[in-house]
């Protein structure tokens, strides 16, 4: 059997390129082939991408009360299914230039719920959609206290309306296995809170 990740980028040619949409967001449509399994090119094709910067997002937890911070907002995405469009959501904010990741979640801790994390446990980075995104996100835990946390943040300017409200771990992790919380980011992140809860606790005591 063939090991895994046999091509990468060089197998790739774009012969054409161009972009079919600037707003808010990017749309480009590609015209490629690339290498295929059984040896062949693959026939010239076109796609759609969706040109989308990296991300931050960040699991606010409080290890000593073991309660976490989780942001309610609306999210345009999600009108039109079966449920509310405000979402429960980490601390997250797009990555500008010259920005690391962990200056990211260090502004959006202020800007979205008035935190500042002491440490930032990194979870993992993911992409969220590489079928026709380019979004990459960038998923830590940031260890804070919930003695003063809550209440309504947001950059005015922005447009964003948030409400942070403090939930017990357990609540939230029982909120991604009955489906109240369905986003990628959180399901992640309390995912992995769910697998080092425990140590996290024994490490603050």
């Amino acid at each position: 059997m063939t090991e895994p990740f046999q091509f990468n980028s060089s197998d790739v040619t774009i012969e054409k390129r161009e972009t079919v949409f600037q707003g808010f967001f990017r749309m480009d449509k590609l015209w490629l082939t690339h290498a295929r399994f059984d040896g062949r090119d693959m026939p010239v094709f076109t796609r759609e991408l969706f040109i989308r910067g990296d991300a931050t997002c960040v699991l606010p937890y409080d290890p000593v009360r073991d309660e976490v911070v989780l942001l309610e907002q609306f999210r345009l995405g999600a009108l039109g299914r079966n449920q509310s469009p405000w979402l429960l959501e980490l601390v997250a904010g797009m990555n500008e230039d010259g920005e690391t990741p962990e200056d990211v979640a260090q502004r959006e801790g202020q800007e979205e719920a008035g935190l500042t994390f002491g440490e930032l446990t990194k979870i993992c980075d993911y992409m969220v959609s590489p079928g026709g995104s380019t979004e990459m996100i960038h998923l830590f835990c940031g260890l804070i206290s919930t003695e003063a946390a809550g209440g309504l943040y947001g950059v005015e300017h922005e447009h964003e309306d948030i409400r942070a409200h403090v939930v017990s771990a357990e609540n939230a992790i029982a909120m991604i296995h009955d489906g109240r919380i369905n986003n990628a980011a959180a399901i992640i992140a309390l995912q992995w809170l769910e697998l080092n809860r425990s140590r996290l606790r024994k490490e603050a005591s």
